[in-house]
């Protein structure tokens, strides 16, 4: 796989064990809201598995089980566009808010206190940036390996059962896989998370395979 030059704050983030995932449920801008809240939508939704990451008979699923964000430390997060950049709402000067329901990570916005948020919001109202992305790391997860061995093919089936720390909600443009882009091009990057790690295992399974295929072929013909 060709080696993706990343900037130099997502290899950090990255490097910490950070991940990211971008969303394909909608963003939607709240008119006239008593509380003052501009913008809301799911940063994530709960239960539903998604393909993160699918390449030559390589399939990753992953889903956000419906207690991961109990326990999560979510003392102190903020929103950005793309998770870089200045700052437009924290949940510490209550301009955001994001809390757990039956249908997944429910976020809440306040964007006009600040040149920037204005800005965001028109790009939200006019439709030129309608999805959500956060950044996170896990505490505990399991995973699921399904190998059909008729077609080599392997599905890693992952479920998020803790995590450990919100870093932020990000408002972005568009979804990739209804999963996130910034993922995609770590693998490309070799970056150490837990999916190129599982490739890297791939890899190996199938290169030994290949081995062991190719010595039954060679007995078969010095028969």
């Amino acid at each position: 796989m060709e080696k993706t030059s990343l900037p130099d704050w997502l290899e950090r983030q990255l490097s910490q064990g950070r991940e990211f995932r971008r969303m394909a449920t909608p963003l939607q801008a709240r008119a006239d809201d008593p509380d003052g809240w501009d913008v809301e939508g799911y940063a994530t939704t709960f239960g539903d598995f998604y393909t993160l990451y699918a390449w030559d008979g390589y399939e990753v699923q992953e889903c956000v089980d419906r207690g991961a964000f109990n326990g999560c430390d979510m003392s102190d997060f903020i929103m950005q566009y793309d998770h870089h950049g200045r700052v437009f709402a924290r949940n510490r000067n209550e301009t955001l808010k994001a809390e757990p329901d039956e249908h997944g990570l429910h976020t809440l916005a306040k964007l006009r206190g600040t040149t920037l948020g204005r800005e965001i919001l028109e790009e939200v109202e006019g439709g030129y940036s309608d999805r959500m992305s956060f950044a996170f790391t896990v505490k505990r997860d399991k995973r699921e390996v399904i190998e059909d061995h008729n077609t080599g093919k392997i599905l890693v089936k992952r479920t998020i059962l803790e995590i450990s720390k919100l870093y932020d909600v990000s408002i972005v443009s568009i979804p990739a896989n209804d999963a996130t882009e910034i993922f995609a091009r770590g693998l490309g990057a070799g970056e150490s998370n837990w999916a190129a790690q599982e490739l890297r295992a791939y890899e190996a399974r199938r290169r030994a395979r290949a081995k062991y295929l190719y010595r039954l072929k060679l007995m078969e013909v010095t028969k």
